[in-house]
This record gives C-alpha cells, structure tokens and sequence, in this order.
C-alpha cells in the first residue's frame, strides 16, 4: 500500500511540471553554456563551468517554487517586493562599485545584483495589485494605478540612482506591457504620452550620466566614430557578418578569440554566437527564444486566476524586451545599453532573476492542471 502511495505521489509530482517550458529553458541555457565555452577559452576564464553549476541550482529553485501552494506568491508579493527595495537602499550604503556603477552586494561566494530581482518583483506586484482590482469599465486611469505606478517608480528610481539606465529601461518596459495589457484609457495614454515628451529633454540633461550621453551620440554616429566609443559595436557588427550563413565554427571566430569584442561573455554574447554558428545559428536561438515567449504567453491564456494570467504576460515581456534590446545594441540598431542576453549572457544574477521567473510560470502552469494547493 505504501508504495503504491508513493507511487501515486511521484506521477503526480512529474505531472505537474510543464515539461514544454523546462525543456525550452533548459535548451537554451546548454546553448548558452556551449557559448560561454567559447568565451572562457578566449578569456581564459571558466565562465561555463559557473554558468552551468548556477543554472542546475537555478533549475532546482524553480522546479520546486512549481510546486508551492499558489496562493503563497500572490500574498507575499508585496513583501517580496519591499524586501527587494531594501536591498537596493543597501546598494547605496554599502554596495559594490565597479566601472563607475554601485549595483551590486558582495555576499562573499558571489555578488548579488539586487536590480535584477526588481524585474521579478515588479511583475509580482503587478499581477497582484490587478488580480485584487478588476476596473468595472474594462480599461483604468491615471487615478486608479497612481498607486501602482508610485511603488514601480520608487523603485526604479534606486536603480536610476546606482546608474542603471538598461535595467531601468527594462523594468519600466516589462511593467508598462502589463498596464496596457490590463487596459489604460485612452486619455491616460494621451497624458503619459505627454508627459514622456515633455520629461525626455530633463531626463537628458539632469538625469543622465556622461558615458549614456556618450553612448546615444555614438549610436547616432557609428560610421564617424569607429575607433572610439562605437568600437565595441563595430567590431560586434564585424563578427555577425563574418559568420556568415553557417559560421566559422565552434572555437574559430577570430574576432571573438583574438578579442576585439568586450564583453563577449556578457552583453555581447550574441556576438559570439553569430561568428561562430551564423545566420543558421542565430534562427535556430531566436526560435527558442519565440518559443519561450509563446509557451509563456500560452500559458497566460490557460491559467486559472487573473494573478497566472499577468505573470505570464509579465514574464512573455521580460523575456521579448531583454532579447529585442540586446540584440539590437549588438547589431547597432540600438544604443548600448548594457542588457544582457537571457540564459546567453554570463551572470548569475540574471540567470537566478530568471530562474525565478521561470518557477513562477512553472506554477501558473501547475496550477491550471490543479496540481498545486488551492489554499
């Protein structure tokens, strides 16, 4: 009898994991290592081996936050998120400074970058606060997310004041799908709208640092500046085009080994990738990528409450934005400004914000098919 017991528990514990999801995310962080070998042997670093080992433990957090009474998220998110609030104050007091930015930490085997954990916690927040308010007329004012859009904003200021400006870009863009996936009124659209325009010349003047300056002007001036600030762009456009339709192979890009891309490891790791594998290549990751986005989307479609619903267009979000920017700042469509490739670029910071991510659509996932408490 016991081990039929046991039995019984062990496929309903396998059935309720969304295997689609976790073979999606699991694929596209062995590619993800495979690159960083790339990386590492070019670095001389073991970039992989982290990368690989933080992703495991990453997989095991969110395999299990699948299977925790639904409810817990939507009554903690609140929480979750002045806990995450907090740790960036103590980025300010006593954070970790490198190149110029306090963002991070240092819990001694690892730094924390706290900025990243915001992405997850305003998508909590979010999805809460509209599970808890239906609008009666189907779309809000300004009035009814004032609140909303006050706690968001208290914390991306934080991440402003460390700078961040990618992250805060990020946040804002994950946040803002979600609001108008809800539904904004038209006048509410018009008066943000405005009040964007007429926020952006003081944002550039006050609220920017000199190197984001910096950065934008030579976005706008690649072909006048190819061997200063627009280097790194130049040398990452170099690297696409030469991998050509299927690459140099595995280990060959030369622009990649001989290092004239920075940041190949990070934020430029699609870089690296497209050298060696090509165009193929890069289908072939930009498809996982859509199937991620659509498997999360579906799941949004099929979850059981409003709370299942937002996180996975929350999640849909971070997901399309993170790899629309940076592959647009490595290819020079866009500015640079420091985003990194999901489950591609090395981190384990973001790679944890996204494990975490994943554990939430894992139990949204389950708690459709009924396979997590109802309490």
């Amino acid at each position: 009898m016991n081990e039929t017991r046991e039995s019984s528990w062990v496929v309903r514990l396998v059935s309720a994991i969304d295997w689609p999801l976790v073979l999606i995310v699991s694929t596209l962080a062995s590619v993800g290592v495979f690159n960083l070998y790339s990386a590492s042997m070019a670095a001389g670093k073991s970039y992989h081996i982290a990368q690989a080992i933080a992703y495991l433990f990453g997989l095991s957090v969110a395999l299990v936050m699948g299977l925790i009474n639904r409810r817990v998220y939507e009554r903690w998110s609140y929480v979750v998120y002045g806990g995450v609030v907090a740790l960036l104050f103590l980025v300010m007091v006593v954070g970790t400074e490198l190149n110029g930015s306090k963002r991070w930490l240092n819990l001694g085997v690892f730094l924390l970058q706290p900025s990243e954990l915001l992405k997850i916690a305003v998508i909590m927040i979010t999805a809460r606060y509209f599970k808890d308010r239906e609008s009666k007329e189907g779309s809000y004012s300004l009035l009814e997310l004032g609140r909303l859009f006050g706690l968001v904003g208290l914390g991306v200021a934080f991440v402003l004041k460390q700078p961040d400006l990618g992250t805060s870009l990020a946040i804002l863009a994950i946040f803002m799908t979600m609001v108008l996936f809800e539904g904004v009124k038209a006048t509410s659209l018009v008066a943000m709208a405005a009040a964007a325009m007429f926020a952006t010349p003081f944002v550039w003047v006050f609220g920017m640092k000199e190197y984001q300056k910096d950065r934008v002007i030579t976005f706008l001036n690649l072909e006048e500046d190819q061997y200063g600030q627009a280097w790194q762009v130049r040398q990452s456009i170099i690297a696409f085009g030469s991998g050509r339709m299927w690459g140099k192979g595995h280990l060959e890009g030369t622009q990649i080994q001989k290092g004239f891309v920075p940041e190949f490891e990070n934020d430029f790791a699609a870089s690296t990738w497209a050298e060696e594998h090509g165009f193929i290549g890069m289908l072939f990751l930009l498809s996982l990528y859509m199937g991620l986005i659509l498997w999360s989307l579906r799941i949004s479609m099929r979850a059981q409450d409003r709370y299942g619903v937002h996180v996975g267009v929350g999640m849909a979000a971070f997901f399309f934005w993170h790899v629309l920017v940076n592959i647009g700042m490595v290819t020079g469509s866009l500015p640079v400004v420091g985003l990194p490739l999901p489950l591609m670029s090395y981190g384990r910071s973001n790679l944890m914000t996204i494990m975490l991510g994943v554990g939430l659509l894992l139990n949204a996932s389950a708690t459709r098919a009924g396979k997590t408490a109802d309490r």
